[in-house]
């Protein structure tokens, strides 16, 4: 049974959704200036790491805020130029947009030398054969598994937090958003949820 689930998982990759036994805080969608610098702000007052899944097109728009987040020991990685759905495209198109972040970021002064190539879809949702595609060309799909919803207006801060206290485990992907969307109520959380997490022992750290 565990041979054919390793070939399963090799035929039809989905992406890890834990992983290890530290804590990772991951953010989607930036950087942006009004709320990447915030959330970095934030993270070197608790001395942490974290990874940022950025959007190319925001990479070419502000590389200043993508230089302060390479210069604060984050990881960088890709979520695509221009946040596609991959359930909405060719393969051949996503991976061209997803091989088009790899060129922005290549030509930024500061860009990180050989970068692990970290993947996470927006939304989620690829077809399997992208994923496939995506592993055969040596990314490491990463996913989560406490998804804290704070684009979500209808969620207020304290369900957000009680959530991640609730779900949060050893190996934990949290998945919180720098964007406008999420602004107010992942700026609250963070903090609250960062003294927890340190409280009760785990380490945080960056993929």
């Amino acid at each position: 049974m565990g041979a054919i689930k390793n070939l399963l998982q090799r035929l039809y990759p989905c992406g890890v959704c834990r992983t290890g036994t530290a804590v990772y805080l991951t953010f989607d969608d930036g950087p942006i200036p009004e709320v990447t610098p915030k959330v970095l702000e934030i993270l070197a007052r608790y001395n942490v790491k974290a990874t940022f899944f950025m959007v190319g097109e925001n990479i070419d728009k502000h590389p200043d805020i993508f230089a302060q987040v390479v210069a604060g020991g984050h990881t960088i990685a890709n979520h695509t130029y221009n946040h596609m759905k991959g359930w909405n495209f060719r393969t051949k198109t996503y991976l061209a947009n997803v091989e088009k972040w790899e060129e922005v970021v290549n030509r930024q002064p500061c860009a990180p030398v050989n970068r692990r190539k970290i993947f996470r879809p927006p939304y989620g949702r690829t077809w399997w054969w992208q994923r496939k595609a995506l592993v055969n060309r040596g990314y490491t799909i990463y996913l989560w598994d406490v998804l804290t919803r704070d684009y979500n207006k209808s969620r207020t801060p304290e369900e957000m937090f009680d959530q991640i206290k609730r779900q949060t485990r050893p190996g934990s992907l949290i998945n919180f958003h720098d964007s406008i969307k999420s602004n107010e109520r992942m700026l609250e959380v963070l903090p609250k949820a960062i003294e927890w997490l340190q409280k009760e022992g785990y380490e945080l750290a960056a993929l």
